[in-house]
């Protein structure tokens, strides 16, 4: 599969742009991160304050290594920051580790989508790996024998389950940014005019989420096509 040309045909516009998000992320992130926020707090800091704001008492924020590694996990109701954001006083800083404690603030309030997209994560990884595989020996055995063609849509089936969690995902992050922003304010953090590198930050970390779903879809849209479901094509 993966040696058809056609493929990468497919999944080009998602690859520039995810290299383009990649390159925005990390350019915006320098320049933010080389202006300090006039309260003074860190990112580990201005995480704690909003939380314990909302009654969040219960959730920890900690220390964990890599570079923009930062995320919370729901499940033991941890906010993990990478060590530049972790102690960073930088609007960059903050405007991330907002951004995680947004997620936080979504648990808390039940926002709808975060609870679908965490319950697709674990049938998203599975059924991404199994799927490929599959595909694969779909594509071995001919889409024309009965027991190819069925493993190629169990494939297709299984692989539509990441592309609902991406497609799900991309509100869930966007409404934790708009959260970020809104609260960074609110809690006197940083001033409404200290926002707009705060929002590039943001805006280019979202693009990276936009170009996974892009991924997801073509691929997809691959599947389909290898499998004849795009045309009267046959293997």
């Amino acid at each position: 599969m993966f040696l058809d040309p056609v493929y990468f045909l497919f999944i080009a516009p998602a690859v520039l742009l995810a290299i383009y998000a990649q390159v925005r992320v990390k350019s915006t992130y320098h320049e933010a991160s080389q202006i300090p926020t006039r309260g003074g707090l860190t990112g580990a800091e201005a995480a704690r304050r909003l939380l314990d704001a909302d009654g969040l008492t219960n959730v920890r924020v900690e220390p964990v290594d890599g570079f923009l590694s930062d995320h919370y996990d729901p499940r033991s109701e941890t906010l993990r920051l990478s060590p530049d954001v972790f102690e960073g006083r930088s609007l960059a800083a903050v405007g991330i580790a907002a951004h995680e404690a947004g997620h936080a603030l979504q648990k808390a309030h039940h926002y709808g989508p975060l609870a679908i997209r965490n319950g697709l994560v674990p049938l998203a990884s599975t059924g991404s790996q199994i799927s490929f595989v599959l595909f694969s020996i779909g594509l071995v055995l001919s889409a024309a024998s009965g027991l190819g063609r069925a493993m190629l849509l169990a494939s297709i089936a299984l692989f539509t389950i990441s592309v609902l969690f991406q497609l799900v995902n991309l509100p869930v992050e966007f409404d934790a940014s708009r959260r970020a922003k809104l609260v960074l304010v609110q809690n006197g953090i940083i001033s409404a005019d200290e926002l707009q590198p705060v929002n590039r930050v943001l805006s280019a970390a979202a693009l990276t989420y936009v170009a996974a779903t892009l991924s997801a879809i073509m691929q997809l849209l691959y599947f389909l096509w290898r499998a004849g479901l795009l045309s009267s094509r046959r293997d």
